[in-house]
């Protein structure tokens, strides 16, 4: 989701804080992340995601393909010329040095687009949901609150190999190629567990929506984080 396509999203009295609040919303792979945010779009908040940046990057005519063709070689692409998404992404998570490589290609160019879709958002706040943004300290200095999303591991692990058809072996990889549980927590400033039903996420994300808005109208007051559910 890029920048356009959001309404303006204004408090109880018809204001938007200038500058804007930006919350990083981050959790591991097959946490929920695209279903919490979805929600809040449903709120009204404009959101921005890096995987969804990173996949226009990467397609066809785009300059993030552009360089990783020119360092990995035509084997990354399918028969059609487009990037191999499953293959390569398989691949990255089995080889950390190839990770780093391709994360050092595209990073860049990711938090470049970030920055230029939350700088054109008008509205008290703003979500970017940034799976790596623990890992990635150029990430993290563009938002000014971490939101993350937890799940038991064994949730992650049923989610991938059932709607992405991973085996276990290469689950469990995909999980131990990202930031531990606990490092991940600990980055959070509030944090919201994703391990009960669709209602009570939603309920969670309106409790969320609530406190970022108070946020932004009273930035100089203290908001101590919080867990929910």
């Amino acid at each position: 989701m890029g920048a356009a396509d959001y309404p303006r999203l204004s408090g109880p009295d018809g204001w938007c804080l200038t500058p804007m609040l930006k919350v990083g919303l981050t959790g591991g792979i097959a946490s929920g992340k695209s279903t919490v945010a979805a929600e809040f779009a449903i709120l009204g908040v404009p959101i921005v995601d890096a995987d969804v940046l990173a996949r226009e990057l990467t397609s066809q005519g785009n300059p993030g393909l552009t360089q990783l063709v020119a360092e990995l070689g035509e084997q990354i692409l399918d028969s059609q010329g487009r990037l191999d998404r499953t293959r390569l992404r398989r691949r990255l998570f089995a080889d950390a040095a190839l990770r780093a490589r391709v994360e050092a290609i595209l990073h860049p160019l990711v938090v470049r687009r970030l920055k230029d879709s939350l700088a054109a958002f008008k509205a008290p706040y703003a979500v970017a949901v940034i799976p790596l943004l623990v890992e990635n300290p150029q990430a993290r200095a563009l938002v000014d609150r971490v939101l993350v999303l937890d799940c038991p591991v064994s949730s992650q692990l049923a989610r991938l190999m059932s709607r992405d058809g991973e085996s276990a072996e290469s689950a469990q990889a995909m999980l131990s190629a990202q930031a531990d549980r606990q490092r991940r927590l600990a980055a959070g400033d509030d944090i919201l567990t994703n391990n009960g039903g669709a209602a009570e996420l939603s309920d969670c994300v309106h409790k969320l929506h609530g406190l970022y808005l108070d946020i932004a109208k009273h930035p100089t007051q203290p908001h101590p984080g919080v867990r929910l559910p």
